[in-house]
């Protein structure tokens, strides 16, 4: 006869295990329902998007006075509204529009929407999204419930199906709230410059090739730890450059997850720009994926408390060749 103890940890173990497949059911269905929201939007707006760029706002595009290079940020999955930016991530914004004069920083973007929707306006979402912002709550199950729906946008983005339409969303997003943010100089070339933190990488690929058939564009994407497969928006851009942390795994996932980044998918667009040397990965230090450590975290380094981990990223991302002459 079985102990009391053991009776227990056997009910214990069948519980927890019931939990998590009915957890994991419930994220894969979640998974299926997830391109939902981008055909509705694809269906009743997309067609405005197939043959040309969006209209943008009246002066938006100002002859040879306009901006020549924009610097646009996309944050990672764990934020969840276009606002929702880390301090240090502000703090890097900030740094670059004050070296890089030249080169107006554009904020605004939420990539994890086709049309940058943020999840608090969403009525499916908006009660997690009220939990997740209360002070001292990032780390509660509602943060964590939030970041895995902005996976699985991540996934409609490297989705050969439904991407085309969930990237030419988030393409139309970048180019509105760059004609927002300063007028665009009309039919000269425009340095874009597409940054992206873990997923936002992704979506910053995805979008690069709808933003070089409406604008006369050279577009540079910078990923830091980012998530992201092989195969959309390595041909339509100049150069991506990689930071990965020593401390930070979760930027390996995209090698692990997508066949096309495998080193024997050699015809693959991620390793044909490796081999023309398009793509660069740069060890960029200690940096964890994200919090106080990360690439825009403001601790200071072990052994160095005279810098930060985010002064290592601004050195290195201020060091590349791509920035205009002041």
């Amino acid at each position: 006869m079985k102990s009391l103890l053991q009776t227990l940890v056997a009910r214990s173990l069948g519980d927890t295990s019931k939990l998590l497949t009915a957890l994991g059911l419930f994220f894969l269905a979640w998974g299926t329902i997830a391109p939902i929201s981008t055909l509705s939007w694809w269906l009743r707006d997309g067609d405005r998007l197939t043959q040309q760029r969006p209209e943008l706002p009246a002066g938006a595009i100002s002859g040879e006075s306009g901006a020549r290079c924009y610097l646009v940020f996309l944050a990672g999955v764990g934020n969840v509204a276009d606002v929702d930016l880390a301090p240090g991530e502000d703090v890097f914004l900030n740094a670059m529009a004050t070296a890089v004069p030249n080169c107006v920083v554009v904020r605004g973007v939420f990539p994890y929407s086709a049309v940058s929707d943020n999840v608090g306006s969403q009525p499916l979402f908006r009660w997690l999204w009220r939990l997740s912002d209360r002070p001292g709550q990032e780390d509660n199950p509602a943060r964590l419930v939030l970041k895995i729906r902005n996976l699985w946008r991540l996934a409609l983005s490297a989705d050969d199906r439904y991407g085309q339409a969930y990237n030419r969303g988030a393409a139309a997003t970048i180019l509105e709230r760059m004609a927002e943010t300063e007028a665009m100089a009309g039919d000269a070339p425009v340095q874009l410059v597409l940054a992206g933190t873990s997923g936002g990488a992704q979506v910053a690929l995805g979008a690069a090739p709808y933003l070089r058939q409406w604008l006369p564009v050279e577009i540079t994407v910078l990923s830091f730890g980012g998530v992201f497969d092989g195969q959309e928006g390595f041909e339509a851009v100049e150069q991506v450059y990689h930071f990965h942390g020593d401390n930070d795994w979760i930027d390996n996932l995209g090698i692990v997850l997508f066949p096309s980044r495998w080193g024997w998918t050699v015809g693959s667009p991620y390793n044909r720009a490796v081999r023309a040397g398009q793509y660069e990965a740069i060890a960029s230090g200690p940096h964890d994926h994200d919090g106080d450590r990360g690439y825009f975290g403001q601790d200071p380094v072990e052994g160095d408390a005279a810098i930060t981990y985010l002064d290592l990223t601004l050195e290195q991302v201020k060091a590349l060749p791509i920035w205009p002459d002041p």
